[in-house]
């Protein structure tokens, strides 16, 4: 079986997908602008600009930024060679945010085509006009508008699409939803687990340990869309009244969702000037390997995670997995993972006074939050486990491959034609 996996980063959400199949003797191709990681196995084929940076019929694109119909149209030229080359894949899947799989059925019209469905921005009940002081211009509705066209354009065509959460999947038309089934692409449980005897050195030589007092922030960026101004004041208030405490932050200065207002570093120090955190009590790392951010949530004792409604979080559920305390934003994708005082802690994104004092709870009676620590880690074992999940995802490429390949062959009644690619069961 060979599958055609694109995405503009890749591979993305389809790394650990990627991984199984190639182990049991699957052919698998990555179409990308550029690659977040490499996977042994996995062919590349990458789809950024030309020389010159011009695109067909005069299309201009800025160096590092294919625009998404350009984008669709090289995808497409490269699986049309792929298909005159003998190298025709049996199945196609992709991220419909970026234009990629805007024409796979135009070059492969016969090939089943599935398509990643990660969120679809609507102009009220999500991240856009979230903030009470944000003002959601005409301009800027309009420019949220043409973004969707590319996924409207995209899901009229796949055969099926793919959400990680519930929630993400209802952002999307409701005339489209019964395509898309709900499935994440897991956890790798196995590495993200507690560890009683963790330890984690800071940048200054100090070495932290489990039962410390350390309180933990992490996310791609370090940004309003994450909740990063919330936690510094947050923050400095748990400062004034446990003065052990050690917070360290790990995330990156730049803006990965949303919109630059400005300079993230200067944003940064701006807020730790403001609310008088200590600088010698708050630790920003930067974007850290992966095996070190497993480290900081297995002696975390109190993490804290703020999210826009929007697209839920990998790093959250880790921490989970580690069995971290939980204090979370009561926003949309949150509230479907964590039950508040049984998983975790729920607070209002806005309050920071509410904020600290869970914080302050939490360091204060670390042992209060045992059960819920244990609850948090069983939320993700059962539901978002990465062996489940990609077998999940394994067995829903062969049926949407079969079901298709039958479909595809002369029908012996009219039955056969009604039938869906998937049954009730997989949505």
């Amino acid at each position: 079986m060979h599958i055609v996996f694109v995405h503009r980063h890749g591979p993305g959400q389809f790394v650990h997908l990627a991984r199984r199949l190639i182990s049991d003797g699957w052919t698998a191709t990555l179409i990308c602008e550029s690659m977040d990681r490499p996977v042994p196995g996995l062919r590349v084929f990458r789809y950024g600009d030309k020389p010159g940076g011009q695109g067909r019929s005069g299309e201009i694109s800025g160096k590092g930024s294919v625009p998404y119909i350009v984008a669709g149209r090289r995808v497409a030229d490269i699986l049309n060679k792929l298909s005159l080359n003998g190298r025709k894949p049996d199945l196609v899947m992709g991220h419909i945010g970026w234009g990629g799989m805007l024409f796979v059925k135009d070059a492969l019209p016969d090939v089943p085509a599935i398509g990643y469905c990660e969120y679809y921005f609507q102009p009220q009940g999500g991240d856009l006009g979230f903030a009470p002081t944000e003002e959601v211009s005409l301009h800027h509705r309009q420019t949220v508008r043409l973004r969707n066209t590319v996924q409207l354009a995209t899901l009229d065509q796949i055969d099926i699409g793919i959400s990680p959460t519930a929630w993400q999947k209802s952002r999307f038309p409701q005339e489209f939803q019964s395509k898309i089934v709900v499935q994440h692409e897991g956890i790798d449980t196995s590495r993200a687990r507690p560890d009683s005897v963790a330890s984690f050195r800071l940048p200054n030589g100090r070495l932290l340990t489990a039962g410390d007092p350390v309180v933990t922030f992490a996310a791609r960026s370090l940004e309003p869309y994450r909740g990063f101004p919330q936690f510094v004041k947050a923050a400095a208030l748990v400062a004034t009244q446990i003065p052990e405490a050690q917070f360290v932050i790990a995330g990156g200065d730049g803006v990965s969702y949303g919109r630059q207002t400005g300079n993230a570093s200067e944003l940064r120090d701006r807020l730790v000037a403001e609310t008088g955190l200590p600088q010698d009590r708050a630790h920003f790392l930067g974007q850290v390997p992966h095996q070190d951010l497993v480290k900081l949530f297995q002696v975390s004792a109190a993490h804290v995670y703020l999210t826009y409604p929007f697209v839920l979080s990998w790093s959250f559920l880790e921490a989970m997995a580690c069995e971290a305390p939980i204090i979370a934003s009561n926003t949309a994708p949150v509230q479907e993972v964590i039950r508040h005082k049984r998983n975790g802690t729920l607070v209002d994104f806005w309050d920071t006074n509410a904020l600290a004092d869970e914080v302050c709870a939490a360091l204060s009676d670390p042992k209060s939050r045992f059960d819920m620590r244990r609850a948090a880690r069983r939320t993700v074992v059962d539901r978002f486990e990465l062996s489940g999940c990609t077998l999940r995802l394994q067995s829903m490429l062969q049926k949407v491959s079969s079901l298709r390949a039958r479909m595809s062959a002369p029908a012996k009644n009219s039955k056969q034609m009604r039938q869906p690619i998937l049954e009730r069961g997989h949505a």
